[in-house]
């Protein structure tokens, strides 16, 4: 079936990896390309919309966002149905080409909603090979660092030998790096195999792309993403950060729109309006892995004698490994089991962020100008603590022992030292500055701006002929 390109705006379906830390940051994309007059499809699995549920808000300038679904084989439950992840990912990768075949077909079939190209999560590469099928353009989606994207490209093209031989490793358009400082699936090689196949064939099909679109600001790794616009066709369209944070240019954009998670803002930021400014530590290891209960209590018993004012992000399915006598007696702090991250951290109240540092937590801290206390726990995280404490200098970490837990002592130092010494105020200077980078990249002929409109006029070029 041919398309009437006539008085037509170029149709993008995006498909994200079922997961709330690579949701975000497509749906924020999509945002800014609804701006300028994309439309979009937005897709996700079927698991995935199930869980959502009602918490989705796409409205007001996000009319042109429609959602569909896929399957990933565990319809009524996604990967936690699976036995493990590496049979949830054998299946999805066996499912999800088959019916994201059915959906461009059924778009196709329906009037004027023929797709001109897909952008796809870096973690679902078959999504390249089915849109070429149908002739339609691709972009991939990288959602961590471009640094990190570098070490992965190394591996994957045997430029880095795994196991890691060395110690330490000097790769184009990038610092000296430790073998240590490496994704973890890297430095402990055969741990997880199901995410390390899935992190490491993100560039088995790259030749083939149309656009490789990067969740960073050009600013913040000026020298890797000038070494790898050499051999990819790349553009900076970052940071995927509600615009109220940052430009503001879209209306009413404070949130993501979509949560897997039930929301309650207005307990936190009722008791953070009655602290002091700059005197509460924000706490939240994201939503994927949570801590062992030795560190749980370490962390717990860090946050009392700092005796700071703290909000706690424990899971639910964490919450046993709190101590009751911790959970009942901390008069300082708040404990929650979700919170608005983007507020909180935009609350004059919050002096610090201690993060596991992935790299949605690590955008939001940078584009709000809020300092990190890093205590990474897996995969990239150890990567972008790494570029959060030496590189971009915006926080500290909190170095684990022999037995990888970060003691209560550490973390009692790592809060003094940012909340009340000298050290602390470079280091918010530091956040200010990559703060208002972050801003002027987005808003209006900043560089992610820049690249944002190119890749919608080449879009609407290619799209129309």
């Amino acid at each position: 079936m041919e398309k009437d390109t006539k008085n037509q705006f170029p149709h993008c379906l995006v498909l994200a990896y079922p997961g709330q830390g690579h949701i975000n940051p497509m749906l924020q994309f999509c945002k800014r390309l609804v701006q300028r007059g994309v439309k979009i499809t937005f897709v996700c699995t079927v698991s995935t919309w199930n869980a959502i549920g009602n918490n989705i808000n796409l409205n007001n300038n996000n009319n042109s966002i429609q959602v569909e679904s896929i399957s990933d084989g565990y319809d009524d439950g996604g990967v936690a149905a699976a036995e493990s992840h590496e049979i949830y990912k054998d299946t999805f990768w066996r499912v999800g080409p088959q019916t994201l075949t059915h959906l461009l077909h059924k778009l196709a079939t329906n009037g004027n909603n023929h797709v001109d190209c897909v952008i796809y999560d870096s973690f679902l590469p078959w999504a390249l090979d089915v849109a070429k099928k149908f002739g339609i353009l691709g972009a991939v989606f990288f959602t961590q660092l471009c640094s990190v994207q570098n070490i992965h490209f190394h591996v994957y093209h045997k430029l880095v030998e795994l196991p890691l031989t060395q110690t330490e490793y000097m790769l184009p358009g990038m610092p000296k790096i430790a073998a240590r400082d490496f994704p973890s699936f890297l430095y402990k090689y055969g741990t997880y195999p199901g995410y390390f196949d899935m992190i490491t064939n993100q560039y088995s099909n790259i030749d083939k792309v149309d656009w490789v679109l990067a969740n960073t600001f050009y600013e913040l790794e000026q020298e890797v993403v000038d070494w790898l616009a050499k051999i990819l066709p790349l553009k900076t369209i970052g940071p995927t950060v509600p615009s109220w944070f940052l430009d503001k240019r879209l209306e009413d954009d404070k949130d993501y729109g979509i949560s897997i998670y039930n929301q309650n803002a207005d307990a936190c930021i009722k008791w953070l309006n009655d602290k002091p400014k700059g005197s509460v530590v924000y706490v939240s290891f994201g939503s994927m892995a949570g801590l062992s209960e030795e560190q749980t209590e370490e962390l717990a018993l860090g946050l009392r004698d700092s005796e700071s004012y703290f909000i706690w992000v424990v899971r639910a399915i964490d919450q046993g490994k709190l101590s009751k006598e911790f959970a009942n007696t901390s008069e300082k702090g708040l404990i929650v089991t979700w919170c608005p991250q983007l507020q909180v951290l935009a609350h004059e109240a919050v002096g610090c962020f201690v993060s596991h540092c992935g790299w949605n937590s690590t955008l939001e801290a940078l584009s709000i100008g809020v300092p990190v206390i890093a205590m990474p726990l897996w995969t990239d995280q150890i990567t972008n603590a790494k570029f959060v404490m030496d590189v971009w200098q915006v926080g500290l970490k909190a170095v684990a022992d022999e037995k990888e837990i970060v003691r209560r002592e550490t973390i009692k130092h790592c809060i003094k030292e940012m909340l009340e010494n000298e050290k602390g105020n470079e280091i918010k200077k530091n956040a200010i500055k990559w703060k208002n980078l972050a801003k002027n990249s987005v808003d209006e002929g900043g560089s992610s701006d820049k690249n944002i409109a190119e890749f919608v006029a080449a879009l609407a070029q290619r799209s129309a002929t």
